[in-house]
């Protein structure tokens, strides 16, 4: 029986590049989405994958969401935490519900989704959980004082949580990527957008089959003595 996994934040961008890697390995997906029904069913035309739609910042919809996948397509053998949202401005500028959006989606969406999924890995003996965070949380980032905390809580709660899911066949890792050839990414300025570029020693910015591939490591069966990890996929613009 095919594994089954879940990505959120799984029909645009980044997300839908590890819905199509995950789905090229056999693994049935169904991809969650938060708002956007009409890109959600063009991806599901385009692709064939089942889109579902809730809010990951949500602890009940979560649970609810993940119940409604098992019960359509079998238990939930993969999570990759992808959903994402950005609120930037100087802390100055900030206010409490930019600060809150981006804690409760990037972070606490995590949590959700782990919360409603682990204990199903735990009880088979078998789970993959990736978290997607950045290059950002792992740096700082100038005005994004709500971004780099949730994305560098991400990294942190990995760590945690690989420590529970060890003994259970339950891996936990993450994925930092730099920047990306994103929609998000295109609409910055082109002359920040070149410099951006030339911070980044490989000279380009990364693919989202970049990252999709990255994904489908962690995902694997042979990757089950890796956990805990958080794998830069940046182009060396930050090494430590």
């Amino acid at each position: 029986m095919a594994r089954v996994a879940i990505v959120t934040g799984g029909t645009r961008g980044i997300g839908e590049a590890i819905s199509l890697a995950l789905k090229d390995l056999g693994v049935t997906v169904a991809a969650n989405y938060a708002g956007n029904v009409e890109k959600a069913q063009a991806f599901t035309e385009r692709t064939g994958i089942q889109a579902y739609q809730w809010d990951v910042g949500d602890f009940d919809a979560c649970a609810q969401g993940v119940a409604r996948v098992a019960a359509e397509l079998g238990p939930i053998d993969i999570v990759v935490n992808n959903a994402g949202v950005t609120r930037d401005g100087t802390i100055l500028k900030m206010d409490r519900e930019m600060w809150e959006d981006v804690i409760r989606i990037n972070l606490g969406g995590c949590f959700n989704m782990a919360h409603a999924a682990f204990p199903g890995m735990r009880d088979r003996k078998w789970g993959r959980i990736v978290n997607i965070g950045s290059i950002n949380g792992q740096a700082g980032q100038y005005g994004q004082v709500n971004y780099a905390a949730a994305k560098s809580g991400i990294h942190g709660f990995t760590k945690a949580l690989a420590q529970e899911g060890a003994r259970f066949g339950v891996t936990v890792n993450a994925i930092a990527p730099g920047y990306i050839d994103t929609d998000m990414v295109a609409a910055v300025p082109a002359d920040v957008l070149d410099k951006i570029v030339a911070r980044i020693p490989v000279g380009r910015l990364g693919q989202a089959s970049e990252i999709a591939r990255g994904v489908a490591f962690l995902c694997s069966e042979e990757a089950g003595f890796v956990t805990g990890s958080t794998l830069s996929i940046n182009g060396g613009q930050h090494m430590y």
